[in-house]
């Protein structure tokens, strides 16, 4: 049950916390009877243990047996059984990790004849759903994954590789190879994603091209916490201009966030993504907001275990640099354990991607 890549494992957990509650519950009220009522009982079978005074026999008219013992620790079991069921899920923390797993597409994704995007081979597969293992995340939000067959088998390699992920999100936007996915140990109960998103430049009317995935998790009874992932335009080249498309579509991602803590601004938020700028540029100011200001989104400035922050490696400019983010929303940044959190480093993580994964590890509590 400790397993977290238990696939059903907050259901799981919840009865097994229940049922040990009730046993408890049981043997503490039987225990407490039977010292202070049985002065001679005449059960039916004998029955020994050992236990800390030594053998204890219960059989005949014999009690062999100090009565403020037996009383004494049934009065300890009724004092952890009246306690109730520990939450082990609020109380463990949970790991929430953004990864670009670079084209994870097949041969079936082509335009005209002509593939848009070169499919991972077997070696990068299997390299990339090693890099997720040793990170275990219990929510994965994914970008570059193709089409939903594509996801399909992505999904299916974890769960081989002891992965288990109980629901799942998939945002089918106008790009028509790279697009936004979730997955998540815990149930989504609010979906909330944006597929068809445009806005004007230049007298034309350009799109989200992956548009912006948005859901809620219930990770356990009294903790919700809300994912906004996105993936803005690439610095590759483009008529209208890279700079102004990735621009735009961050202003529309701020306005998305915007909308929802204005609803509710101590809601547990994160907005997570391949943002393809760097922090001191216009695109990240756009998405963070202005620090001390209502929803402001801080970032979690993580690192790698020799204190490295690059996420992405570009190799047509020979360049490292630090493009993936998480950002947070004030009710969940004091929740975050910066020391188990960061850029996952690996040496083979060039195999599996370009990118570099990012993870926050969260304790799931509801703060005063």
């Amino acid at each position: 049950l400790e397993a977290r890549g238990a696939t059903d494992f907050p259901g799981a957990l919840t009865c097994a916390a229940n049922t040990a509650a009730n046993i408890a519950v049981m043997i503490a009220v039987a225990v407490a009877i039977a010292a202070k009522n049985l002065g001679s009982p005449a059960w039916a079978s004998p029955f020994c243990f050992k236990g800390y005074c030594g053998h204890v026999f219960f059989g005949g008219s014999n009690l062999v047996m100090n009565r403020r013992l037996l009383f004494a620790l049934g009065c300890l079991l009724w004092v952890f059984a009246s306690a109730g069921p520990a939450d082990h899920r609020q109380l463990r923390p949970i790991v929430v990790c953004q990864y670009n797993v670079e084209n994870y597409v097949g041969e079936d994704q082509h335009a005209q004849g002509v593939r848009r995007a070169k499919p991972k081979s077997e070696s990068e597969i299997t390299a990339l759903i090693r890099v997720i293992k040793e990170i275990n995340p219990d929510i994965l939000g994914v970008s570059e994954m193709g089409s939903p067959e594509r996801f399909q088998d992505f999904q299916a390699r974890l769960k081989a590789a002891g992965l288990g992920y109980i629901d799942s999100e998939y945002v089918d936007g106008p790009d028509p190879d790279r697009h936004l996915a979730l997955l998540s140990r815990f149930p989504i109960v609010a979906r909330n994603s944006v597929r068809d998103l445009s806005f004007p430049l230049n007298g034309i009317s350009e799109k989200v091209r992956r548009g912006f995935l948005d859901v809620t998790v219930q990770v356990n009874g009294e903790y919700q916490l809300r994912l906004v992932g996105a993936h803005l335009k690439s610095k590759l080249g483009a008529p209208q201009g890279e700079a102004l498309l990735r621009r735009n579509e961050a202003h529309l991602l701020r306005a998305h966030l915007n909308a929802i803590l204005l609803a509710e601004p101590t809601l547990k938020l994160l907005c997570y993504g391949d943002f393809n700028d760097l922090k001191n540029e216009p695109t990240f100011h756009e998405i963070s907001g202005v620090r001390g200001a209502p929803g402001y989104m801080a970032d979690l400035w993580l690192k790698d275990s020799v204190g490295d922050r690059w996420t992405h490696y570009w190799r047509a400019a020979d360049l490292y640099s630090r493009i993936d983010y998480i950002l947070a929303s004030p009710s969940v940044l004091g929740t975050v354990q910066l020391e188990k959190s960061g850029v996952y480093r690996s040496d083979f993580w060039n195999q599996a991607s370009d990118h570099r994964p990012v993870y926050a590890t969260i304790v799931p509590r509801n703060r005063p």
